[in-house]
């Protein structure tokens, strides 16, 4: 047999955050090389049973065990035995043992782990190909972290965990057949910083459904209301999300606002903190919370925005903009790894006054405006279709010819 194992640090379905649109994606891919064994976690019982409903007809196996560590419980554990805290995050025994039990049947010759906490289910010994999906590097995004927060309290727990999730990161590539990031960009710092080379690691991009993701569909009418509307989408239980809105909303949607009165920010997405929904006592600004289409409020935006001060790989919120035909200001961070023209494609802006300019722009001149929103959907569909960025898959895994 040639069965596929995928190990996922959360359950793909549904794909309504960027991690899952990724994975999501993946599976689709594989399911189409060999019989694949889904092993996966889930944050809570409703997104484990609903990943359940969906994937339990198209897997060969499914078990989806709900992670129940604290991250208080698993950075004291994880001081205890010397490891990343990410790990301990993720870890279960009963996810463990049944990974063990699958392996030990000897029906799996391919096993794939998508995100870095996921490479603790591997096995020590295996006859065949393993792939580790590691996404972003995020050891270096704990290094931004402790860079950023050094006055902070537990400023050294993000320093610690950079080291020694860092350590952890190439020890994991050393051992596996190949490693994979999400841009180029992610590749080649991880080479820089793990010392292997491009025959090792390489870059499998995120791509988009332009089917899906089409302005030319009947969608929705939300957003209703005077001056123009600028929106971000994303996870609002989420540090770097929560950090862009908070900039957005206090520093530059006033500058906006100096020029265009009635302009209006909308913060989309789930689990918005406290910190979040506070932000919508600011004139202008409106949280939304959970919605079960993202697609209306893109449809309805003047303008979509990501002002993310920190931003690793390729943003999938950019990618679904920039599909529906949005005309998009990003953060240079942001914008990274996203193959696309500045100016022609997207705005790129770095401080607030230069985003705040970028924005209203967009709001004097609607024709120009809808102008970059048709090159950035033909950019989309010309680059960025999910079959083309997954093809190498097969390959990797030793699965094809």
């Amino acid at each position: 047999m040639s069965d596929i194992l995928f190990l996922v640090h959360r359950a793909p379905w549904p794909p309504d955050r960027g991690d899952r649109i990724r994975s999501w994606h993946m599976f689709e891919a594989l399911a189409k090389l060999a019989p694949v064994h889904v092993a996966a976690l889930a944050d809570n019982d409703a997104d484990a049973a609903l990943a359940r409903e969906k994937m339990q007809p198209l897997c060969k196996s499914l078990v989806v065990e709900v992670r129940k560590a604290s991250r208080p419980a698993a950075l004291a554990r994880a001081l205890l035995r010397g490891e990343p805290v990410s790990n301990l995050l993720f870890r279960s025994k009963a996810l463990g043992a049944h990974v063990e039990a699958l392996l030990s049947g000897g029906e799996i010759r391919h096993i794939i782990a998508f995100s870095g906490q996921m490479a603790q289910y591997l096995p020590g010994a295996f006859d065949g190909r393993v792939i580790m999906d590691f996404v972003d590097v995020d050891s270096a995004k704990f290094a931004t972290y402790a860079e950023q927060d050094k006055r902070q309290p537990l400023n050294w727990v993000h320093a610690r965990e950079a080291r020694l999730l860092g350590a952890y990161e190439a020890k994991v590539a050393r051992a596996v057949d190949a490693s994979l990031f999400v841009s180029e960009a992610e590749a080649a710092l991880f080479r820089a910083r793990s010392g292997l080379d491009a025959a090792k690691v390489h870059a499998v991009e995120n791509g988009i459904d332009t089917a899906r993701f089409d302005p030319a569909q009947p969608l929705e009418t939300v957003g209703q209301g005077e001056g123009p509307l600028a929106i971000f989408t994303g996870q609002m239980d989420y540090r770097p999300n929560i950090d862009a809105v908070r900039w957005f909303a206090g520093d530059i949607l006033p500058l906006i606002r100096a020029r265009h009165p009635q302009a209006r920010f909308a913060i989309v997405g789930r689990a918005p903190t406290d910190e979040v929904r506070a932000l919508g006592a600011l004139p202008g600004v409106h949280v939304t919370g959970e919605v079960p289409d993202v697609r209306p409020w893109l449809a309805a935006a003047d303008a979509v925005v990501a002002p993310l001060l920190l931003a690793r790989g390729i943003q999938n919120k950019l990618l679904e903009a920039m599909a529906m035909a949005r005309p998009v200001v990003a953060s240079r961070a942001a914008a990274t790894g996203i193959d696309a023209v500045e100016g022609t494609h997207l705005r790129v802006a770095e401080d607030a006054a230069a985003m705040a300019a970028a924005v209203a722009a967009i709001f004097d001149d609607p024709a120009a405006a809808a102008q970059m929103g048709r090159a950035a959907r033909e950019r989309m569909i010309a680059r960025y279709g999910w079959d083309a960025r997954l093809a190498p898959l097969g390959a990797l895994l030793g699965l094809t010819g």
